[in-house]
Parts: structure tokens; sequence; C-alpha cells
């Protein structure tokens, strides 16, 4: 199936004004995260955080008075589907299970006409948290070096190496995205979790695997072209892939919107994450892998023409 046929777009010709699209987001981004950041999960900040099921539907804003008075403050509250679920976090750790008898104590007290569930606790402490945290940037960090050594392989080396910036590009556009939606929209309530980590090795696996085929093609019409200039046979090669790149990445992405908007609050900060990815994923390898390796050709091909006429004197 295909729903682009001999499309000759220039993507490769626009590629300078998508180098500054890229760098002003991210600066943005950047900018956003260190003022507002992301919201850590108790995976990463540690605390302690009950899943609670009511009879009847509770008044977050009546619970979030309890926990103040409880000793409690600032507790984060949040439904999960409807308002008999909810979800207690608080950064306040205890030994043992003090903090949940606590909330379980102050709630039982209080509201004493709607009986409820403990249907999960979850408790971390500081020095997990902080383990998960650099556990997570390692976890980033090895799979691109571990792409960057498999597609050295596969192809040369300016390939893998663009390809590896557009995937670090892919990364720090995301966490620009989700610190600037954070920022703008609060009530999607992101956070950094388990979650939202695992998005973003998926969206480093995803994004690479369109950026191959590109590349696959791109390998295969250098040889039928080989007097050719290489951002003619690059962009040729785009456009070749252009139908399979936008039915694979639009069936993945409704796919993930659907999750967005029906999985609930458990799925949100992982269908956000990984449609923002699957969206700089595919722009990435189009205007960041492929614009790369056709200036670093560009460049080798100057270099080389100077030393050849630098020979001639």
């Amino acid at each position: 199936m295909r729903i682009f046929h001999n499309t000759q777009i220039d993507f490769l010709g626009k590629r300078k004004l998508f180098y500054v699209v890229s760098l002003v987001f991210i600066v943005v981004g950047m900018i956003v995260l260190s003022i507002n950041g992301i919201p850590r999960g108790i995976d990463f900040q540690g605390g302690t955080e009950l899943q609670m099921r009511f009879e009847k539907d509770a008044n977050s804003s009546d619970i979030r008075s309890i926990m103040d008075n409880a000793g409690l403050p600032g507790m984060e509250i949040k439904t999960m589907g409807d308002e008999k679920n909810l979800l207690l976090r608080t950064p306040i750790q205890g030994e043992g299970q003090t903090v949940a008898d606590k909330i379980e104590g102050a709630l039982k007290d209080n509201l004493k006409d709607n009986p409820f569930q403990v249907m999960r606790v979850d408790k971390v402490g500081p020095k997990i948290g902080k383990e998960l945290t650099e556990n997570a940037l390692k976890a980033v960090i090895f799979s691109l070096f571990g792409i960057l050594i498999y597609l050295s392989f596969r192809f040369q080396f300016v390939y893998s190496l663009g390809a590896v910036i557009a995937l670090f590009h892919d990364v720090l556009i995301t966490i620009s995205a989700v610190a600037i939606s954070d920022a703008l929209i609060p009530g999607l309530r992101l956070e950094l979790s388990q979650t939202m980590l695992a998005a973003f090795l998926t969206l480093i696996g995803f994004s690479v695997n369109d950026t191959v085929i590109i590349f696959d093609r791109i390998r295969e019409n250098i040889k039928l072209f080989k007097n050719e200039d290489i951002e003619k046979v690059m962009n040729k090669s785009v456009n070749a892939t252009l139908s399979r790149t936008i039915i694979t990445s639009g069936t993945v992405f409704l796919t993930v919107l659907v999750l967005f908007l029906f999985g609930g609050e458990v799925l949100r900060d992982f269908s956000f994450t990984f449609g923002i990815g699957i969206i700089t994923g595919t722009y990435s390898s189009v205007f960041v892998a492929s614009s790369i390796v056709v200036d670093w050709k560009h460049f080798r091909l100057s270099k080389d023409k100077l030393t050849v006429a630098a020979k001639r004197r």
C-alpha cells in the first residue's frame, strides 16, 4: 500500500531551516525545564503512594484537607478513571508502613460514611530513588552507544553518527515538549516516572528503525546513481520511503493516541511521551540524520577538492 507516488519533495534543501527550528525548540524547552522542571514520580523522588478504592465518589479537596490536618501537607491526589479510585502520594517517608498507616487512619476517622479499600501501597526510599535516576541516565546513554556501534558495522561511521545525533535530538525535543506541555497545560499532570523512562527507550528504538530503513535505501541508490550529487540521491531515497514512513508512524501514533485518551492516568506519561517521540523520530530521520550525512559528504568533497587544487600548484 502506498499513499504517496513519485513524490519529489526537496527535504534536504530545507535542512538548515529545520536545524534552526530544532535548536530554537530545544533551547526554549531547556529554559522551561530549568525554571519549572518536570515533577518526579515516587520512583525517582521517593515517598509513599497508596492506590485506594472508595465505595462512593470521594472529594479530592476534602481528602487533601484531612491530610493537612493529619500532619501530611502537600498530599498529591489523582483520580484513576473516576472519583472512586484515587491515588494518594506524599514525599514524606517513615519506617515501615508508618506513613501508610497514618493516611489510612486519618481517612477512616474522617470518612466513616465512605468505606474504602487499599489496593496497593508503594514505598520508595531516597537511596532507591537516586539509584533509579542514575540507572535511567545510564540506560539512555548505553542504548545510544550500543546503536552507534551497531550502525558503524552496518553503515559508514558518518551514517551511524548521524543516526545517534538524531536520536539524541529526539530525546531533547521530547523532553522539551514534555516540559513545555506540563507548564502550559497543568491538567496533563505529567511526571518523570518509570513509564516515562520506558517511553524514551521505546522511542529510541522506534526512531532508529525508521532511520535505518532510509539509510538502506540511500545505500542502494548511491550504487545506482554513482554520478549524481549525494543530496539528490538522498532526496530520492527519502521520497521513496516516504509512504512507508507515514503509514508506519501514523499507525503507531493512532494506537498511542487511543492509549492517551482512554488509558487513564497510569498510561498517560508513557502515551504522551511516546506520542511526541513518534513525531520527532519521524522528523529527525529526514531532517537531522540524513541532513548530517549530506553536510558531512559536502564537507569532505570540498576538502578533497582543495587538497587536489593545492597539489596542482
